[in-house]
């Protein structure tokens, strides 16, 4: 990734400079980062991640942010949706996220049910995640619906990340895995919705299955970066569910998604294995006995 060139005096170099070459000793990518990267054109990179050992390696890897996603329904809970997942089940996950990354920006999802209620609600959410969990920001779905919460959560010092288009949690409402955006109408909602996020006080507002047309005049239209998930090439940021970019799950794969490798094949292969040598007994071996 290319190096920043912009200087801000309240931090040291180091700081200055959290893409590209790590400098000696991690430092923490901050939102103001998120702001410069678009600002200089400098890709901006995310990963799901739900456990310290998968933490670590993006984190060591130079990912930008790490997003404890309610996505957990599916990858680590085994739901059929997002929308069972609760705030209390997030909360160790993202916990353990962020003690294990030391320079990414760690994003902890808000689930369904968590700030529907209003501003209040939304507020004591995100206060929990920050005190219980350690994360350094939150993320929540709507555009104009959620503009309120949004603003109220970033008055109390708590950033914020939108999430509009295809939203997992209104998956009903909105009939299913449908591609939002489409049409004039469609996508003046979703400008709409992306203005409602940026002015209500977020650093940054996720696009997901949209039309990459509509999601690059979006990008246009904003101060703050544009994170795409199914979104085309011409945002800000891409993010993946690292599950379905490691081919991780079976069945079928988002057309948006590129698998960089197969570790359900990989652990298969290896699990096998674990099982005939301990039925044919070569495992353990005598290397690996201790006498």
């Amino acid at each position: 990734m290319p190096e920043m060139t912009t200087s801000d005096a309240s931090s040291t170099p180091a700081e200055q400079n959290p893409y590209g070459a790590a400098p000696a000793g991690p430092k923490r990518v901050r939102t103001r980062h998120f702001q410069t990267a678009k600002q200089q054109g400098i890709p901006i990179t995310g990963l799901t991640s739900y456990d310290m050992l998968t933490a670590q390696i993006f984190d060591q890897a130079g990912i930008d942010f790490l997003l404890v996603g309610d996505s957990a329904g599916n990858n680590v809970f085994g739901y059929e949706s997002t929308l069972p997942v609760t705030v209390d089940e997030l909360i160790p996950l993202t916990r353990a996220v962020a003690m294990a990354a030391k320079r990414a920006l760690v994003v902890a999802d808000m689930p369904f049910g968590s700030y529907e209620g209003g501003k209040e609600e939304a507020l004591h959410t995100a206060v929990r995640f920050m005190k219980e969990s350690h994360s350094h920001a939150v993320k929540l779905e709507g555009g104009v619906r959620s503009r309120k919460q949004i603003k109220r959560i970033v008055s109390a010092g708590i950033p914020v990340m939108g999430h509009i288009g295809f939203t997992p949690q209104s998956e009903h409402g909105l009939g299913g895995h449908m591609i939002q955006g489409r049409g004039s109408s469609g996508a003046e909602k979703l400008i709409e919705d992306a203005l409602a996020v940026q002015d209500a006080g977020a650093f940054a507002v996720v696009l997901e299955m949209v039309p990459g047309s509509v999601a690059a005049e979006v990008t246009k239209r904003l101060e703050i970066p544009t994170i795409g998930v199914g979104a085309g090439p011409d945002v800000d940021g891409q993010l993946m569910v690292w599950s379905d970019f490691a081919g991780m799950t079976e069945g079928r794969v988002p057309r948006f998604v590129k698998q960089y490798a197969n570790l359900h094949s990989v652990l298969t292969d290896a699990v096998n294995h674990f099982r005939d040598d301990v039925a044919t007994g070569a495992y353990p071996a005598p290397e690996h006995n201790y006498e």
